[in-house]
């Protein structure tokens, strides 16, 4: 961040995200034992506790343009498992029994991440005063859609604008946990998390496709729009 402000001051055009990851794990997540840390094996790796903080008034300051994810839906059981040193083997205490070392380079690189970004985000930022409700939207709606030129159809609620709209639920509170999430993948990596707040009604281009927090559209109305890069 430090260095793209600076760039940005002798008049670098150059747009910033962070994601999700950053703004709520940290490297004790990384360093379990176990071989648990594999499930939080990304690039760049997830720092100090401190840095946290620095992101979030980073976000709050608009330097930061928008949270998005880099889903990785890796098995842990099976794909993460490809570095332990046992590798093959079911994932248990073989791990500590052996004494041998990880190799953190056969570990596939990132997180499942991508159904869990808005709630972490309001519950982490706006729920936690780190974050108002403009910026929330800004960071995960607006900006995208300016910085990939789809900018006023998508982002606004405007005539003319698609009906693509999102009625929060600030009160809604659950728990993250792989055996509820939609992802097709074994693991969460903020198992057993408390969130705060859920989209409970989603509408796109118009027509309901969530309602009271579930799925109940239709295969095949999404359509592709071809995107080109603006200044912004």
């Amino acid at each position: 961040m430090e260095a793209i402000v600076e760039a940005r001051k002798r008049g670098v055009r150059v747009l910033i995200e962070t994601v999700a990851p950053y703004l709520t794990l940290d490297s004790s997540y990384a360093e379990k034992p176990d071989f648990e840390g594999a499930k939080y094996v990304m690039s760049p790796p997830i720092r100090a506790k401190e840095h946290q903080d620095f992101l979030w008034q980073c976000l709050a300051d608009g330097m930061i343009d928008t949270v998005g994810t880099d889903h990785a839906p890796f098995d842990f059981a099976t794909q993460k498992h490809m570095g332990h040193p046992e590798a093959g083997k079911a994932v248990d205490a073989s791990f500590q029994s052996t004494g041998k070392a990880a190799n953190f380079t056969l570990i596939p690189n990132g997180i499942p991440s991508v159904e869990e970004r808005v709630k972490l985000l309001y519950t982490h930022g706006v729920a936690a005063g780190r974050i108002d409700l403009h910026t929330f939207v800004k960071v995960a709606s607006t900006r995208a859609a300016e910085i990939f030129g789809l900018y006023p159809r998508k982002g606004e609620i405007a005539v003319g604008s698609d009906a693509d709209l999102v009625i929060w639920d600030p009160a809604w509170t659950g728990t993250i946990s792989a055996a509820t999430h939609s992802m097709a993948t074994d693991y969460s990596a903020f198992e057993g998390w408390p969130v705060i707040g859920r989209a409970e009604t989603v509408t796109v281009r118009g027509k309901v496709m969530v309602r009271a927090g579930e799925w109940c559209g239709e295969t095949g109305w999404g359509s592709f729009l071809a995107r080109k890069p603006k200044p912004v």
